[in-house]
């Protein structure tokens, strides 16, 4: 385990030289909030690395010497995301072994099955929702954490080859470019993030309510270093706007476990959001309903049916080339949505497309 500036700088040049790095993250989103980045697993020839980020080791000499050079994952996108967000660090190219399964069109594409699959080795499933921030690590998560990096090199090139074989590297280049692209996106607007499931079903009092008690639960959570889900669930939380819009009584719905002063806070968040004058209340969303014309039916048929076809004949997952919800928007309007597609599920659907006007 890399735990101090020292080890980590002895580590750099042979992290330089290697002709390829493999690499993989465990965080804490359960046990912390914001999620917590707590090991960084690094694979090159001949070693297996664990990088300690909560050792308070400074880490931008790993990042500098990671970057310019492609990484290779597996289902990266989450681990590409953390380290964007967390650290600053989004790497120049990417081989995401996940992408290259599917594009292979095999229905079994976590990395257990993969490996099992391709070099013959039975990984322990491990201890996937284990605290990744205790300290020391015991031998088992050890071992499940190098395993995450271990394989993905000689996975990487089998995965390859085939993906040659069938002339499908460069699809596999735009998803993986994809997949960086979307890791640097800004995260959901925070001031739409209060419109959870139902929210829409609300009057404008009572969207007003749900927002402020939306908000007093993320300072709880930030404060607490937990998810907010451990503050109060989503159905709670609908639950007392509810309530509180119809000018009920909330007691009952408040969790006796609180503390006097976290309930007090609710109590407080409560009476701010009943007083607010209705020039703050939020702006309900129009309720956008999709009808289609009858020729824009036609289309979204004939885009299903070329989809399905495509998939059929190359052995995929047809929401892999586009999804209905794609198809649907195509259909709509080729020209403004066909630029969501990459160039190879564009091809795909190509034909199917209106003329240019």
């Amino acid at each position: 385990m890399i735990a101090t500036d020292a080890a980590l700088a002895e580590f750099l040049p042979a992290l330089q030289a290697a002709p390829w790095v493999a690499l993989d993250t465990e965080a804490d989103s359960l046990h912390s909030y914001p999620e917590k980045l707590c090991l960084v697993q690094l694979s090159i020839p001949g070693r297996d690395v664990l990088v300690d980020p909560l050792a308070g080791i400074n880490l931008n000499p790993l990042w500098r010497a990671l970057s310019g050079r492609e990484l290779l994952l597996h289902g990266g996108d989450y681990d590409l995301r953390l380290l964007h967000r967390g650290q600053g660090f989004t790497p120049t190219a990417v081989f995401d072994t996940m992408l290259a399964a599917r594009l292979l069109g095999l229905k079994e594409f976590g990395l257990n099955s993969l490996v099992r699959r391709f070099l013959g080795v039975e990984l322990e499933k491990g201890p996937q929702r284990a605290d990744w921030s205790r300290r020391p690590l015991t031998e088992r998560m050890i071992t499940y954490a190098r395993n995450d990096s271990r394989y993905l090199h000689p996975l990487s090139e089998v995965l390859r080859a085939q993906l040659a074989a069938r002339g499908r590297l460069e699809w596999h280049a735009q998803m993986c470019r994809q997949l960086i692209h979307e890791a640097v996106q800004p995260p959901e607007n925070h001031d739409a993030a209060w419109r959870i499931k139902g929210a829409d079903r609300l009057s404008p009092r009572g969207q007003a309510i749900l927002r402020e008690l939306w908000h007093w639960r993320e300072r709880e959570a930030r404060t607490a270093n937990r998810p907010p889900f451990f503050v109060l669930s989503h159905d709670r939380l609908f639950e007392l706007a509810v309530a509180a819009a119809n000018d009920q009584s909330c007691q009952e719905l408040i969790p006796p476990r609180y503390s006097p002063r976290r309930r007090a806070r609710l109590e407080a968040a409560l009476s701010r959001a009943r007083s607010l004058p209705e020039s703050a209340w939020p702006v309900p969303r129009p309720r956008v309903v999709l009808r289609l014309s009858p020729a824009q039916k036609n289309f979204l048929e004939h885009l299903r049916e070329r989809r399905d076809r495509a998939a059929r004949h190359l052995g995929l997952d047809p929401t892999l080339i586009a999804s209905r919800s794609t198809l649907t928007r195509l259909a709509v309007d080729w020209e403004k949505h066909a630029a969501e597609l990459l160039p190879w599920q564009r091809e795909l659907l190509q034909d199917g497309a209106p003329a240019a006007h």
